[in-house]
């Protein structure tokens, strides 16, 4: 049985933090569908001030999710997915789990006759 750090649980507890809200859950499709962009052109998308977004941004970044570069006084974000592999990985049992659940009640819905006398 694989052991857990402190490490590994309080990032893991981070990264979910960050992906708890939805704006930046937007940021990161945002970024996913339309790759890197400047920090004026994500907040364009929000009816909020940049500084509200510029947190936003610090929580992703500090989660891994966002990674940012200076492109002369702009700063461009990017999207890092490497981290969403490891929520892949947690979800991935309840999804086996739904999996067995569903097969099953198709099952037995194999089973029930039908209404149509057929």
């Amino acid at each position: 049985m694989a052991t857990t750090s402190a490490t590994d649980t309080a990032d893991q507890d981070r990264l979910f933090a960050a992906l708890a809200n939805g704006t930046r859950r937007e940021v990161l499709r945002l970024l996913r569908d339309e790759g890197p962009q400047p920090v004026q052109a994500l907040a364009d998308h929000f009816s909020m001030r940049r500084p509200s977004l510029s947190e936003h941004l610090k929580v992703l970044r500090e989660a891994g999710l966002v990674s940012e570069e200076r492109a002369g006084r702009q700063r461009i974000y990017r999207l890092e997915a490497t981290p969403l592999a490891e929520v892949q990985d947690w979800l991935h049992p309840y999804e086996q789990f739904w999996r067995g659940r569903l097969k099953g009640l198709a099952e037995l819905l194999d089973r029930i006759p039908d209404d149509d006398g057929s």
